[in-house]
């Protein structure tokens, strides 16, 4: 199959829905869209305006989304790992 192909019958899924299957579709779709958003809210407060904010046109490149998700999950592991080493008076404590 070549993408024409794929995109034609992509389409035509679509239009064949109704409209509780759209619904769904449509509420996992955004769900995925925004998984980034949802996992720093659990681990990456700090940052999750800024993960919002990113993750709006985080869909035009899958590239950009994943590199969200390891920002997000990684919020909470950054900051334990920022207090096991601690610089004080020029000496490193663990």
């Amino acid at each position: 199959m070549d993408i024409t192909q794929q995109f034609d019958f992509f389409m035509s899924q679509l239009t064949s829905m109704n409209l509780i299957q759209a619904v769904a579709f449509t509420l996992f779709f955004l769900f995925v869209w925004f998984l980034p958003t949802v996992v720093a809210l659990f681990f990456n407060r700090r940052n999750l305006k800024v993960i919002f904010v990113a993750n709006v046109p985080a869909i035009i490149s899958w590239i950009v989304w994943f590199g969200l998700m390891g920002w997000a999950a990684t919020g909470k592991l950054t900051n334990k790992a920022a207090e096991q080493i601690k610089v004080s008076d020029g000496d490193i404590k663990q």
